[in-house]
């Protein structure tokens, strides 16, 4: 899949934290927030990346499912070095080209992306998702973990429960509980998705555990080749 096919922005490498900041704060204006985005998307991506324990190398791994069966039907990795200093906030810089070369790579074009991390839940309200959508032009959304920004008030404790996570004021994203009594994801919007289709879409990839299964077999893979990489020595650039 060619990520270059019409984007909407190019990516380009910031030289420091303060371009970093920079780029976030302009380039936010132009995500689209509103939607919906798709309702019924034939594959959906997962992606997500794994840092080796000295922190030196990285693994990206995208991988494509059928949104109905939940089978993976495309996957591609790529490791190399982190492209950017660990600074909070701006965690997408490490991750962008490593995770941008995986998903060039892809013979399946997903119709979503679903990013480990976050997108208007974000400190500048333009997380990993936002930037990935932009640049490739794609509908996406993030499910953290846990909350990078934002306060709640519940949810309630059985599956389909959500609250508002709002931050400074302003909704940034849903607390949605996957799993009867299991901790909730942080779900928000990147690019050209609503947020009430990205909760929608995210119960949907989550029939049996907590994550989105997008999440959990790009977790596995990027795992995987990080390990083989580690044992081989560094081996860079693996497909």
């Amino acid at each position: 899949m060619s990520v270059d096919e019409d984007p909407a922005v190019p990516y380009v490498p910031p030289a420091d934290a303060t371009e970093a900041r920079r780029v976030q704060e302009e380039l936010r204006s132009r995500v689209d927030l509103v939607g919906p985005g798709p309702a019924a998307p034939a594959t959906v991506a997962g992606l997500d990346v794994a840092y080796a324990q000295d922190g030196v190398l990285l693994a990206a791994a995208v991988t494509v499912l059928d949104a109905v069966s939940l089978a993976v039907v495309d996957e591609a990795v790529c490791v190399g070095r982190p492209a950017f200093p660990y600074v909070p906030g701006l965690f997408a810089f490490r991750e962008m080209p490593a995770l941008l070369a995986a998903l060039d790579r892809l013979t399946v074009r997903p119709e979503l992306l679903v990013c480990d991390g976050h997108g208007l839940a974000h400190p500048r309200r333009f997380g990993l998702a936002c930037h990935l959508g932009l640049v490739t032009g794609l509908p996406a959304i993030g499910v953290g973990k846990t909350p990078l920004v934002g306060s709640w008030t519940g949810p309630g404790p059985e599956r389909g429960d959500s609250a508002d996570l709002c931050d400074e004021g302003d909704v940034v994203g849903r607390v949605l509980r996957t799993r009867e009594g299991v901790r909730p994801v942080f779900v928000s919007v990147g690019h050209r998705m609503g947020l009430d289709n990205a909760v929608e879409r995210v119960l949907a990839l989550t029939p049996r555990y907590r994550l989105p299964e997008t999440t959990r077999t790009a977790d596995q893979l990027c795992r995987r080749a990080l390990a083989s990489a580690v044992v081989s020595g560094g081996d860079l650039d693996r497909r």
